[in-house]
């Protein structure tokens, strides 16, 4: 039977307060003495051959539906008006739902996962939890659970553990299992757009997981499960929860309508919602809105296994798909330290090496790091071995937020292999081994390595990773100094944001400048007063700087600094200008998204509300 439609929906800075003439000159004296004066702006690195230079140009693309002939234009105007292939075609020959190819799958999945599930257990961050204590239907379960449970994320791990002769029982029992729990379309999780889209998807991909039994009544319930789902799909796409679950919702369709016997008229319908939502969820420069390096990645896997589908029935993806693949990854690669990994920016946790280098391959882009990206908002600094990150945009709207969290003006710093500076990250992973209850602690300022006032984050978190009022302005200036006088030069970002002007009329601004050999980096953070009059009273300010993990820390004699032994062998030391280093405890979410124990330095003060500045230096001594 061809669907039932209904008419989806259409989709389709002031310069912050001045600081009173006393602080300002206060303040910028001492910036100066830190800081030589940059001279002129520049690249740090060449060009590679071969390798494509990301622009923002490539945000002009046109994100139009795929240019199409006057009949297929009419085809698909018919099927968004819900007239299905049957209406359009009233004297073709009435078949059962039928999966037209085989997909390769391009993305491997997880093989301890995978294992996990052969011996009856489902594994996510790190926690195992018996698949026969899992509800399949009913109540919410932790976020990551869910998206396992209800979005299928567990047969890619499946297949990759094992033959697949060794695991279709097991992947056709538990889709058994969660079909009698969730008959029909309702309320619940099962039915969110997200988990509808990725279930549909997975179906689809691992088809041969779920259709290889001989039991003709229950492939033919199956896929009248796949096709049913699909209809759904087709008529509430539009009341997505987010705009990264719409376009999943998009890809899903548009695979469905390429992989399903008469199929055609839902490609065409499929691939022009899924082309304008991609446009409403990337930025110009590639990064999507939610600003979620977690979100980038699970849209480039959207892409990647979609273009699978095309594949497999020996057809060409529409051309704004690559052109929209070559603007995502950019942004993906500014994000990664020197041992490969995913730093920790908006609930993420340091995704592992292999699987970005698998995805980078599967999306086909050969490209650089997006060094300078303004509306992403991370800034990248490579000088030799070491790379810093900085968080210097303001944080995502509500309406995009995905674990969104108070990290403006936070940075991360890596020397090879070894992350120095970190976030603790790990609020998406929530759920797994990191508990529930962490979540919003993990979201907040003070788990970044930046400056917080009196405990308060500079952006509200509110719950359901959503986040409230806060920083709306985010000045930020990149420059490149010269080596003089037998100083190196180096590359000096100075930003500012105004999330603490409302509750204590002070801005906070950040100066930091790493040497182009890498061994360097110097930290200036002011606190600058706004209006015509001067605060008076005190306030508790604290300077945090979370550590990697496995280093090794000795406490200097006056207290004004800290030895870092890293487990490379090399030697950093950590020095405040004035206040006292403390070390505190702390954790950092590993590759798996489980809770690792490290330790953190402190620099915490009473200082007055006229305004403050705190430098520090962090220095390779060996």
């Amino acid at each position: 039977m061809g669907p039932d439609m209904g008419m989806p929906p259409e989709h389709g800075s002031p310069a912050l307060d001045a600081p009173t003439p006393d602080s300002a000159s206060r303040i910028h004296e001492a910036a100066d003495d830190l800081f030589s004066r940059p001279v002129d702006a520049g690249h740090d690195d060449m060009t590679p051959i071969g390798v494509i230079e990301p622009s923002r140009a490539l945000a002009l693309a046109d994100f139009s539906a795929p240019s199409v002939s006057t009949g297929e234009r009419l085809v698909r105007l018919a099927y968004r008006f819900g007239l299905g292939p049957r209406v359009l075609n009233p004297f073709a020959k009435r078949t059962p739902p039928r999966l037209t190819a085989t997909v390769a799958n391009p993305l491997a999945g997880d093989p301890a996962a995978g294992t996990a599930l052969r011996a009856g257990h489902f594994l996510i961050h790190g926690l195992k939890v018996p698949v026969a204590d899992v509800a399949f239907s009913g109540p919410r379960l932790a976020p990551p659970m869910e998206r396992m449970v209800h979005g299928f994320g567990w047969l890619p791990d499946l297949e990759s553990c094992a033959a697949r002769q060794q695991c279709t029982t097991i992947a056709e029992r538990i889709l058994a299992t969660w079909l009698a729990a969730n008959p029909r379309p309702d309320s619940t999780p099962a039915w969110d757009i997200g988990n509808v889209a990725h279930r549909l998807l997975n179906w689809l991909v691992h088809a041969p997981l779920i259709l290889s039994m001989q039991d003709r009544k229950v492939r033919s319930r199956i896929l009248h499960a796949i096709e049913t789902t699909a209809n759904w799909l087709d008529r509430n796409v539009g009341q997505a929860e987010d705009k990264l679950a719409e376009v999943a919702g998009w890809v899903a369709i548009t695979a469905t309508g390429v992989l399903l016997a008469d199929g055609r008229a839902r490609k065409l319908y499929g691939e022009a919602g899924l082309i304008r939502s991609l446009g409403d969820l990337v930025g110009d420069d590639g990064g999507v809105l939610s600003r979620s390096p977690l979100c980038q990645v699970e849209a480039i896997e959207l892409l990647v296994r979609l273009k699978a589908c095309y594949a497999a029935v020996r057809s060409e993806a529409p051309a704004q798909i690559d052109t929209i693949l070559a603007l995502l990854v950019p942004p993906l690669l500014a994000v990664l330290h020197g041992d490969g990994a995913l730093s920790s920016w908006q609930g993420a946790h340091a995704l592992s090496a292999s699987r970005i280098a698998a995805l980078i391959a599967a999306s086909g882009v050969r490209t650089r790091p997006l060094r300078d990206a303004r509306q992403w908002g991370y800034q990248r600094v490579a000088a030799q071995k070491s790379i810093l990150l900085f968080d210097a945009a303001p944080t995502p709207v509500a309406r995009h937020a995905r674990d969104g969290c108070a990290s403006t003006l936070a940075f991360e710093f890596s020397h090879g292999p070894e992350r120095i500076i970190v976030n603790c990250g790990g609020g998406a992973c929530a759920g797994g081994l990191i508990p529930v209850r962490l979540a919003q602690g993990l979201r907040a300022t003070a788990a970044h390595s930046t400056l917080t006032i009196d405990d308060f984050n500079s952006t509200a978190v509110l719950i359901n990773g959503k986040l409230g009022t806060g920083v709306s302005e985010v000045d930020i200036d990149r420059r490149t100094i010269h080596a003089d006088a037998g100083a190196p030069g180096g590359t000096r970002l100075e930003a500012s944001h105004n999330g603490y002007v409302s509750r204590y009329g002070l801005t906070h601004r950040r100066i930091l400048l790493l040497r182009d050999n890498g061994t360097e980096l110097r930290g200036e953070d002011f606190l600058i007063p706004g209006g015509r009059k001067a605060k008076r009273g005190t306030i508790g300010v604290a300077l945090r700087f979370h550590l990697g993990p496995h280093i090794e820390l000795a406490q200097g004699q006056d207290g004004l600094g800290v030895t870092l032994a890293l487990p490379d062998g090399s030697l950093w030391q950590f020095r405040s200008a004035r206040d006292p280093v403390s070390i505190e405890d702390s954790l950092w979410a590993d590759g798996q998204g489980r809770p690792v124990a490290t330790r953190q330095l402190v620099i915490a003060a009473k200082v007055p509300r006229s305004g403050e500045t705190f430098s520090w230096l962090l220095k390779k001594m060996r």
